[in-house]
């Protein structure tokens, strides 16, 4: 069970977890602008400059405009971003300082070819690209 749980809390400090959430929650944030937008500026807007419904009676309204209603939703989503971003932060510094941070991988060197420099298999003995020959083999 001890294994079990140490495997579950690798896999939450892990950073992938966190960027999901934080993509969630920003998402729900910013669904949330894109519907006032949608409902409180580009619908009236739309309705006015087509004469409106039954009760517009085709005048041109623009106060029907909800302004408010979106910059409260744009400031709610600056908000929810700063706290996530804090969140995140803290979390990062969390794992820098329990050193559960990942180890940074060096990518395997790359045999080459001696006489065009270009990337080959290691243990080749002709180069793919110039047909040159490879004294040994392709050794990375």
């Amino acid at each position: 069970m001890s294994k079990y749980m140490d495997e579950f809390k690798q896999f939450i400090a892990k950073g992938n977890v966190m960027d999901m959430a934080v993509g969630v929650i920003i998402g729900g944030a910013f669904t949330a602008i894109v519907s006032s937008l949608t409902d409180d500026i580009i619908n009236p807007l739309i309705t006015t400059l087509t004469g409106g419904g039954a009760d517009m009676a085709g005048s041109l309204v623009i106060a029907g405009m909800d302004f408010g209603a979106f910059i409260s939703a744009v400031i709610n989503f600056l908000i929810v971003a700063f706290i996530v971003f804090n969140i995140v932060k803290a979390m990062n510094k969390f794992q820098s300082m329990a050193g559960l941070e990942a180890p940074a991988e060096e990518p395997a060197p790359v045999p080459v070819c001696p006489s065009c420099l270009e990337e080959v298999k290691e243990g080749a003995t002709r180069c793919p690209h110039c047909g040159g020959e490879i004294p040994g083999g392709a050794k990375a």
